[in-house]
């Protein structure tokens, strides 16, 4: 599967061989020629764009059109890898027909090959619907970013028996309504590793412990863009914040100081 296009039946293939899947967010072109370069199987287009690039507080005031567009840049350099897009907020939430309606502006105009959306059993029937007219969708529970307001901020589920009873019900309601994958988010990892074990699709977890099928983290976190966000489930391979600073300061210096444009970087007639 190195070399060639990931489907969906690969990454359920991934499940029952036993091989982790490693996922990241991409949101543009350069970086998601990146991530397909080095072989991430799953390039998920996150709502999280509202809050890494646009610099909004939640994910919330994310809109369709923003994520058409992300994802069309993304897919556009992108020739191996699994592209799924965010629904964003209230594009699903309303009624199964508009989710059919958005879900296909996603895959026809975003050019993505599946989507996610948040909820357990009280979206089984909106993702029931989406699979029946062909839209592969990936699943979400536990903490779903787009309940903040619900929930009370950004806190971790399933720590109480009644939580984690409801999210085993949660993800095995949207097993059962067909969906392909499911994260797993901000939940006791023991719970994650519960609910892997009992169900049959794989399961991709941020912030729930290394029992999961995979993992997924946002590209912009692990790459330490934002120093002021560092979650206990983040870990940064680069700080890349401190890198670029270095670089436009060494630029700010040599333009102020007349060295930049130096010979070689011009042509004289």
């Amino acid at each position: 599967m190195k070399d060639s296009k990931v489907t969906v039946p690969d990454i359920l293939r991934m499940k029952k061989e036993g091989k982790r899947i490693p996922v990241l967010t991409a949101y543009d072109y350069p970086t998601a020629r990146i991530l397909d370069e080095e072989g991430i199987p799953v390039i998920l287009v996150g709502d999280s764009v509202g809050m890494v690039v646009a610099g909004y507080e939640t994910t919330l005031p994310v809109t369709l059109e923003e994520m058409i567009y992300h994802s069309r840049a993304v897919a556009r350099a992108r020739k191996r890898a699994l592209l799924v897009a965010d629904m964003p907020f209230l594009s699903y939430q309303v009624s199964p027909e508009e989710a059919k309606r958005n879900a296909g502006r996603l895959l026809k105009e975003g050019m993505a090959e599946a989507v996610k959306i948040e909820g357990g059993k009280g979206m089984a029937e909106t993702i029931k619907a989406l699979v029946e007219v062909d839209i592969p969708v990936m699943g979400h529970i536990g903490l779903t970013p787009q309940s903040i307001h619900r929930m009370g901020g950004y806190r971790w589920q399933g720590r109480s028996r009644e939580e984690k009873e409801r999210l085993l019900e949660d993800a095995k309601a949207v097993e059962d309504a067909g969906a392909f994958s499911i994260v797993l988010e901000g939940i006791p990892a023991d719970v994650a590793g519960a609910i892997t074990e009992a169900l049959q699709i794989p399961t991709i977890g941020i912030g729930a412990g290394p029992h999961c099928d995979g993992q997924v983290l946002v590209l912009h976190d692990m790459l330490g863009l934002n120093p002021d966000f560092k979650p206990l489930f983040v870990k940064r391979y680069a700080d890349l914040y401190q890198v670029i600073k270095g670089a436009i300061r060494e630029y700010k210096k040599e333009v102020e100081g007349g060295l930049f444009p130096a010979e070689g970087f011009y042509i004289t007639s």
